[in-house]
C-alpha cells in the first residue's frame, strides 16, 4: 500500500510538469481525425461516438477510443482499448503499447469525456498529442482547450455544443 501510494505521489508530480509546461499543441484545425478518453466505469455505449463522426463529416476508421476501467470485467471487450491504473507506472511511464501508440497520435480532435476525478484519465488527456482538447470534465481547465458543460448522460447535448463551437473555430469541413 505505501508503494502505491508513492507511485501515486510520482505520477501526480509527472502531470503537474506536463501542466506547468504545455507544448503548445493547441490550435484549432480542420477536423480528420478525433481521438476519445473515457471512463468504461461511467459511460458503456460506444455508439453515442461513433455517430459522432457522422455529425463531423469524418470517416469512421479516423475515430479512435480508449476506455479506462478499475475494474476490468468481460464486458468492456468492446472497447478498442482498455486501460487501468496497472498500464501506467511510476513518473506516468505508459505500459501498454495501444495506449502508447493512441497518446502519440497527432488527432486534431481530443475527446476526454468523463466526468470522474481519475488521475489516469487526467493524465491521458495531459499526455495526448491532440492538436485541440475538449471535455466535460471541470476540475482542472488546464488539461483541455474546451469545457463544454453538460451532463454526462447527455451526449446529445454534448455534440450539439461542441459543433457550435467547431463551426466558430472554422473547422468542420463544411466550413470555408
Amino acid at each position: 500500500m505505501i508503494l502505491k501510494g508513492f507511485k501515486e505521489n510520482s505520477i501526480k508530480k509527472h502531470l503537474q510538469a506536463i501542466l506547468k509546461n504545455p507544448k503548445g499543441t493547441s490550435k484549432a484545425q480542420m477536423v480528420e481525425s478525433v481521438g476519445v478518453i473515457v471512463n468504461a466505469d461511467e459511460e458503456t455505449n460506444l455508439e453515442t461516438f461513433k455517430s459522432l463522426t457522422k455529425s463531423l463529416q469524418i470517416l469512421p476508421s479516423k475515430l479512435k477510443i480508449v476506455a479506462f476501467s478499475e475494474t476490468m470485467n468481460q464486458d468492456l471487450m468492446s472497447w478498442q482499448t482498455c486501460f487501468s491504473a496497472d498500464d501506467i507506472g511510476w513518473k506516468g511511464v505508459i505500459k501498454n503499447t495501444e495506449l502508447l501508440t493512441f497518446l502519440n497520435t497527432e488527432f486534431d480532435l481530443l475527446i476526454s469525456y468523463y466526468k470522474t476525478d481519475i488521475l489516469g484519465l487526467k493524465l491521458m488527456t495531459a499526455k495526448s498529442k491532440a492538436h485541440f482538447k475538449t471535455s466535460i470534465f471541470q476540475e482542472d481547465n488546464r488539461l483541455n482547450d474546451l469545457i463544454i458543460q453538460t451532463p454526462l448522460n447527455d451526449f446529445d447535448a454534448f455534440e450539439s455544443e461542441l459543433l457550435k463551437y467547431l463551426q466558430v473555430f472554422k473547422t468542420l469541413k463544411n466550413e470555408t
